[in-house]
């Protein structure tokens, strides 16, 4: 009985084995770049929030003393009190007194490589770069 079931079996042909592989192939052509889209985003969220921490600091000292003259990225640093990875994947610079720029560039511990830049234009009140806004990115590298 067993015998007589596999001799009516039949497989597949190459044919439908082909189109079963196409179809994949297209399926993973769109979602793999929407899905490193969506790691380049969260990445990218680990710097915003630590940008939001170091000007909520920045924002504290100058109402407390009236300026940020004597208060540098370090004195900041220590008072935003980061956890060390975001310590270890990000760089953080500040523009101008009174800060007009916030800036967060990528270590080589960062899981995409180093260089990846982030910032917050105070002016615009907007966050640029890796992750947020491809458009800028691309000028940046032609730069």
């Amino acid at each position: 009985m067993i015998k007589h079931f596999l001799k009516d079996q039949k497989g597949f042909s190459l044919i439908e084995l082909l189109v079963v592989v196409v179809i994949i192939a297209i399926l993973a052509a769109i979602a793999v770049p929407i899905y490193m889209n969506y790691v380049r985003q969260a990445r990218s969220t680990e710097a915003q929030s630590a940008i939001a921490a170091v000007r909520s600091t920045f924002r504290i000292h100058y109402q407390t003393y009236g300026s940020t003259e004597d208060y540098d990225i370090e004195d900041a640093l220590k008072d935003t009190q980061l956890g060390n990875r975001t310590l270890k994947n990000w760089e953080f610079e500040v523009v101008g007194n009174p800060p007009k720029k916030y800036i967060a560039t990528s270590t080589e511990e960062f899981p995409e490589g180093e260089g990846k830049q982030v910032w917050y234009d105070v002016d615009d009140a907007l966050y640029h770069g890796y992750g947020i806004d491809e458009e800028i990115e691309e000028e940046e590298v032609l730069d």
